[in-house]
């Protein structure tokens, strides 16, 4: 061996015996030799005579990228010399060569490849010839008829098939070199192709099955009639019925009819291509034994010539040629139906693709024919079908292990595309849709033991998704078969109910029927039961048991006062389940998401809290919640001082589920029901807050807890009104005392509520809490702005940033409620200077666009605030800062920075902001921000006298939209002179 076979030996090895500096070095050394000019005559030499599986294939491997990257820069001598090696060696020309096609199948097929490389550059304008050349050699026996399979191979993946992306240029050659092919040797080769199979059907089906692969490829662009004749779709249809010695040669043979039929034609020459081919000669096959491997390219064919039946019925116009279509199609469906019905096949997208298009032209055929019926009935059946889940993941869909999850989703990702197609049936065919579930669920409750599991999650999973596409008023009267359907569903206990998934999906299709009881109340007990016994809040599984108690919050704010006369024994049947969400145990649960347990205190109230309910009782029963709970809450706040770690936060944890309880509870009072018609409710809900109060002293500074009690507060701000004013000072007191400064948000937002709601009410309570909050606030975030480059997002700047939005919203909703003198007064007037310098710095430099418009919102209101009349100084020093600092800098030089983006709509709406400001200065202060904006900011910009007198007309009118459009022509006018290349509009 020479220094580059050891090169390539060395750099190619696997066994990592050869140090990894060498094989760097040896690396290397074979780089630098493809860099040589004599490299194309190198690699033709080692591949002539090296018998090195490695050697060959590092010299195919650079001839191939030579050719590719550097064609133009080879000669004439080594093209030509190249160009008959390679064809020596595929054509067996020289038998001394025969040791690379009896190679690995990896050095033929990159042999293929170098040879399309040169076909790419050179066929048919320099080597027309290549493919005439090659097909006398074909007599030569398999050896050269599989490398001619491999060059046709290579020839499709590398330059003609639509599979991988294409450049223009690489669509050009392939256009060009398939004109040529058709005109010069197409035909040739199918001849080619039909004599090899002829020959070598008995004796080498391997050869013949990937002649077969290899033409399936060309079908699409060479003219059909080569291929739709009498000699070779017998010959296909031989091979797939009379039955080849492989099934591998049996299933090449269908993958090639279905090229045929899938090859783009005009509708009608493609109808009578599919008359033509007798399809039903293959039917049999998905019946008889011992064809179960062929029956996934089957239901691919089958699938694909209904595919293209369709197709020609909705392109084609005459009614003659579209009853044949759909003879086509009534033909080919019930063998479809069998295949999806009897066996999992890789073509069930496909086919349910073609399901939904086919009963969607469906609903242009009205009335249905018996045998369209017919046909969406056997839809249905397949739907059902395919949604079952697998008995094997019983258990593990039941206690919801790792691979029960997974399947979940699975099955949930791939019911989709079922259900739209249920849904579709269900609108073409209603009744139809309604009787197969009727059936299908009389089928499953007709089973006795709990066996059927399945088959129950699969009916009602029909029923759920088929009240998707229901109108309210078809579920309300139980249009069609739907009202006996839905009274099967709810009186039917099932013996699988135990079952998570069986629970589940009969609960959430009880909650979207239940309009239905809403004109049909004497149905009511029943569907109450599924709530509160076993199956549903009282399920054994917690997740259902949470779920159901979701749902059923759902079934009460829709039926309402329709459960009035209920009440007592709804609430009868929860006592443990109330009872349970405040227990120790039941806070360790470890479930995710929304659904915590306490949507059943929710629904509590929504009931007891009705103007229907008798006053005297309605105290009793929220006496009777609110009373445990409190007196819970007493209990767990004794001693707190004296227990371990793990006790304090055992007691935290359930005081936290007593808090979310209540908090749930009062949901269901209106404010004018518990301050106008029944105050006795509002008082136990204010003895219940002082309660909760008292929580953060006996356990402050916990986070978690502090954001339970924030939430009470808000939740009795909007139950209790203006009645709860009183208990706000010690509220706000305490909430403030246990708030850390970098988590004031929620404090920030509980404050925002209360203005909104009390507005000026407010003033005498945020003259005492704004220097402590602000205080506070300002201790963490600095007036210049936080950090926002992406390598100075940390965690603690990303709560301290939505801390600093939660401060500029404050701040706004303060401006824009008639309280802004809670800035000036005595009490607060020591944090104005810092607030007005984090305010104007925001409005000039935030990165966020909408905290900028609403900096600059707020300066436009504390303008209208404190400069209501000409030269009044009701804030010394604030009119000179407007006029000479904000005005200036915000309105001028902030937007003629090209960060100033007014393409975007965020920015857009700020930069309308910024005009309503001047607009606004100009009303309060008249010429002395107009000249002082004029004679410093313009003349600083440059700006031209002439553009400064329109600009002072404008402002001076009444018409905002041209202002506005006039000082965003001037900004961008200023911006082109700053470039030099000014262009004045």
């Amino acid at each position: 061996m020479d220094d580059l076979e050891k090169g390539i030996l060395i750099m190619f090895d696997e066994s990592g015996a050869i140090d990894d500096e060498l094989k760097k070095h040896a690396k290397s050394y074979c780089s630098d030799i493809k860099e040589e000019a004599s490299v194309c005559r190198i690699c033709i030499e080692k591949l002539c005579c090296s018998n090195l599986v490695q050697v060959q294939f590092w010299c195919l491997q650079t001839l191939h990228e030579v050719i590719q990257t550097r064609y133009s820069t080879i000669s004439p001598e080594e093209k030509h010399m190249i160009r008959g090696t390679v064809v020596s060696i595929v054509c067996l020309e020289d038998k001394n060569r025969i040791r690379v096609l009896e190679g690995p199948a990896f050095i033929k097929n990159k042999l293929a490849q170098v040879l399309i490389a040169l076909i790419y550059f050179e066929y048919p304008l320099i080597w027309s010839s290549v493919f005439v050349d090659f097909l006398p050699h074909l007599r030569k026996g398999n050896v050269v008829i599989d490398m001619f399979c491999r060059v046709l191979n290579a020839l499709d993946d590398e330059l003609i098939s639509l599979d991988y992306p294409r450049t223009p240029e690489e669509l050009t050659v392939a256009g060009r070199v398939k004109d040529a092919m058709r005109q010069q040797c197409v035909s040739q080769i199918v001849r080619a192709w039909y004599d090899i199979i002829s020959m070598y059907r008995n004796s080498d089906q391997e050869l013949c099955t990937n002649v077969l692969d290899s033409m399936r490829r060309y079908i699409s662009w060479i003219d059909i009639g080569l291929i739709v004749n009498d000699a070779f779709v017998p010959l296909l249809f031989d091979l797939i019925l009379v039955g080849a010695p492989s099934d591998q040669l049996r299933a090449a043979a269908v993958r090639c009819l279905l090229a045929v039929v899938s090859k783009r034609m005009e509708p009608q020459s493609k109808l009578s291509l599919l008359q033509s081919l007798h399809i039903s000669r293959v039917f049999r096959l998905v019946t008889e034994d011992g064809n179960a491997e062929l029956v996934p390219d089957i239901a691919a064919l089958l699938s694909g010539y209904a595919v293209e039946a369709l197709d020609c019925f909705k392109r084609i116009s005459s009614d003659d040629a579209k009853g044949i279509s759909m003879e086509l199609l009534n033909e080919v469906l019930p063998s479809v139906f069998y295949i999806m019905k009897n066996f999992e096949v890789d073509a069930t997208f496909s086919i349910v693709q073609f399901l939904l298009g086919y009963v969607s032209t469906m609903k242009g055929l009205t009335p249905l024919s018996e045998k369209h019926m017919l046909h969406m009935g056997q839809i249905l059946e397949v739907v059902l079908g395919l949604i079952r889940y697998d008995p094997v993941y019983r258990t593990n869909l039941d206690v919801m292990d790792k691979i029960g999850k997974e399947e979940e989703d699975r099955m949930t990702e791939f019911r989709k595309d079922l259900f739209v197609l249920l849904r579709t049936v269900g609108r073409v065919a209603p009744n139809v849709t309604q009787l197969f579930i009727r059936n299908s669920l009389a089928s499953a409750i007709s089973i006795s033991s709990d066996s059927n599991v399945e088959e129950v999650e699969g009916a009602l999973s029909l029923l759920y998704a088929l009240g998707e596409s229901l109108s309210e008023e078809s579920i309300r009267t139980g249009n069609g078969l739907l009202s006996e359907l839905l009274l099967m569903l709810l009186s039917t206990k099932f013996p699988c109910h135990s079952n998570r998934l069986v629970a589940l999906v009969y609960l959430e299709t009880v909650t979207r029927y239940v309009k239905f009881i809403q004109d049909n109340t004497q149905c009511i007990p029943i569907v109450l039961a599924p709530f509160l016994d076993e199956r549903g809040i009282h399920h054994p599984n917690i997740s259902v048991s949470r779920r159901a108690s979701y749902l059923f919050m759902r079934v009460v704010k829709l039926l309402k006062v329709k459960l009035v006369p209920f009440i007592a024994v709804i609430l009868q049947s929860l006592p443990d389940t109330v009872a349970r969400f405040t227990t120790m145990n039941y806070t360790t649960e470890e479930l995710s998401g929304s659904e915590d347990g306490s949507h059943i205190f929710e629904a509590i109230g929504l009931l007891i809290g009705m103007e229907d309910v008798p006053p005297e009782k309605q105290s009793d029963y929220l006496s009777s919640l609110l009373s445990p709970l409190c007196q819970q809450v007493d209990a767990l706040l004794r001693n707190a001082k004296l227990l371990s770690y793990e006790e304090t936060n055992a007691r935290i944890a359930v005081i936290q589920q007593i808090i979310m309880a209540i908090n749930s509870l009062s949901k269901g009072f209106s404010e004018r029901l518990v301050t106008a018609s029944r105050p006795a409710i509002g008082n136990m809900f204010k003895q219940t807050l002082d309660v909760l109060l008292h929580v953060l002293v006996i356990f402050p500074r916990v986070e978690p807890l502090q954001n339970k009690v924030t939430s009470f507060v808000h939740r009795m701000v909007d139950t209790l009104g203006a009645s709860v004013f009183p208990y706000l000072p010690k509220a706000l007191e305490q909430l403030l005392a246990e708030t850390e400064p970098k988590q004031m948000s929620g404090f920030l937002l509980l404050l925002n509520q209360l203005i909104c709601k009390f507005k000026i009410l407010m003033r005498d309570i945020l003259e005492e809490i704004f220097p402590p909050v602000t205080d506070r606030i300002f201790s963490v975030i600095p007036r210049e702005g936080l950090p926002s480059g992406l390598d100075a997002i940390t965690e603690e700047i990303r709560e301290l940033q939505e801390l600093q939005r939660t401060l500029y919203t404050f701040l706004h909703v303060i401006a824009t409620h008639d309280l802004s003198t809670v800035l000036i007064s005595a009490k607060c007037k020591a944090y104005l200077d810092p607030v007005m310098q984090l305010l104007f710095y925001s409005s000039c430099n935030h990165k966020d666009i909408l905290v900028r418009k609403a900096c600059v919102q707020i300066f436009i209101r504390l303008i209208k605030d404190w400069c209501s009349q000409p030269y009044e100084e009701k804030v010394p020093g604030f009119r000179s800062f407007v006029i000479e600092t904000f005005a200036t800098n915000c309105c001028l030089y902030s937007v003629l920075d090209r960060s100033f983006d007014f393409r975007d709509a965020n920015t857009l709406v700020l930069f309308g902001e910024i005009v309503v400001a001047q607009k606004v200065m100009y009303d309060k202060f008249g010429d002395d921000f107009l000249v002082y904006f004029i004679s410093k900011g313009f003349s600083a910009a440059h700006c031209p006298p002439d553009l400064a007198e329109q600009y002072r007309q404008k402002l001076q009118g009444t018409d905002m939209k041209a202002l506005k459009s006039f000082y965003q022509s001037l900004i961008e006018n200023l911006r082109l002179q700053q470039n030099g290349s000014l262009v004045f509009r």
